[in-house]
């Protein structure tokens, strides 16, 4: 497993946060999310081969959760 570190910006509250922490750790290949409300960071495991699938999905989950808000890798 390796670690990867997203900015996320546009995010309007804590409650908006752990939504998104929520819906994202229901993917199957991603472990220890944790999205940082005053930080406004996504950090998150898995494996490399599956980075891309990942990433896909994580998008796709904040767009339909919160529309407004971007993400960007560090």
């Amino acid at each position: 497993m390796k670690n990867y570190k997203f900015k996320i910006e546009g995010l309007d509250c804590t409650n908006c946060a752990s939504t998104l922490e929520s819906e994202i750790s229901k993917i199957e290949k991603i472990n220890n999310v944790s999205i940082s409300f005053m930080s406004q960071r996504l950090l998150f495991s898995c494996e490399e081969d599956n980075y891309e699938e990942v990433v896909k999905l994580i998008k796709k989950i904040i767009k339909a959760e919160e529309p407004d808000v971007t993400v960007e890798k560090l």
